[in-house]
């Protein structure tokens, strides 16, 4: 099991993310939408700081499963900073702000492992659309749970819980899809075709391994998901279903295989 003792500002940073994060997750009533959306916006900047701590902080960038799952956390953050300016009436959900914390804090006691020496240029680039795709998804499916709620609460004759109108949480899950599926492929379609300029002399070759195979199946699943949208008319539960199964596969791809090799293993990916 990889296991770091952070440096004291890392750990200073972290834990204020950590307590921003908690804040409107524990007193959302007590606090308000509005107070409680500007808890999130400190709690989005200070997560923001301690990812560039991770990357750019003393001892060179370290990165891991933990890590992948705190730049998703942010990136959804990211996706609800720019759509409450969009749509104002959309509410904080404390689930949102629970979910950062728990990604801060896995990132604080896993740290991850030290990123080799870049062979490539282009190394960094690919990592990035990797992660996009990671927070795009991400976000689809909050909206995906969104619009599911307020299905279930319309059918009930309840109040819309999110605030924005089911065919517009309708309409920004697929535009994340959209946008995920892109960066997904571009991600596998480098990494198979330039894998020996990306990696240099750590390329080992394309080969069938759980997270080459993972991935193959969750952006296929995005595809018959984009598929049945435009085609068929997929929306409602059967589009959300077919959505957190991609996630998942996704998940597992890489999160999945880097929990078993740091945590379970203890070696490095």
């Amino acid at each position: 099991m990889i296991l770091a003792s952070p440096t004291p500002a890392a750990a200073l940073l972290s834990a204020g993310a950590a307590l921003a994060y908690a804040v409107p997750a524990l007193a959302w009533r007590a606090l308000g939408a509005r107070h409680a959306r500007a808890a999130l916006l400190v709690a989005w900047i200070l997560h923001a700081a301690v990812l560039a701590w991770a990357l750019l902080g003393d001892g060179g960038p370290r990165f891991g499963f933990a890590q992948a799952l705190s730049v998703t956390a942010w990136l959804v953050m990211t996706v609800y900073v720019v759509e409450s300016q969009a749509l104002p009436q959309l509410r904080t959900r404390w689930t949102l702000a629970g979910f950062g914390t728990a990604a801060v804090l896995l990132a604080l006691l896993f740290p991850g492992q030290k990123l080799p020496p870049t062979h490539s240029a282009l190394l960094p680039l690919h990592w990035a659309l990797g992660i996009a795709a990671y927070g795009l998804f991400a976000a689809a499916v909050a909206h995906g749970w969104l619009m599911t709620r307020a299905e279930e609460r319309f059918r009930q004759g309840a109040d819309n819980a999110s605030g924005v109108p089911l065919l517009t949480l309708e309409r920004l899950m697929f535009r994340l899809v959209t946008a995920g599926f892109v960066a997904l492929s571009a991600t596998l379609l480098a990494g198979a075709l330039f894998g020996e300029q990306l990696y240099g002399s750590l390329y080992t070759g394309w080969r069938w391994d759980h997270k080459r195979m993972f991935a193959l199946l969750s952006w296929l699943t995005f595809a018959v998901l984009l598929w049945g949208r435009w085609r068929l008319g997929w929306r409602g539960k059967r589009a959300v279903r077919v959505l957190y199964a991609g996630a998942a596969l996704l998940l597992l791809a890489y999160v999945g295989s880097r929990f078993v090799m740091e945590v379970l293993l203890g070696r490095a990916a």
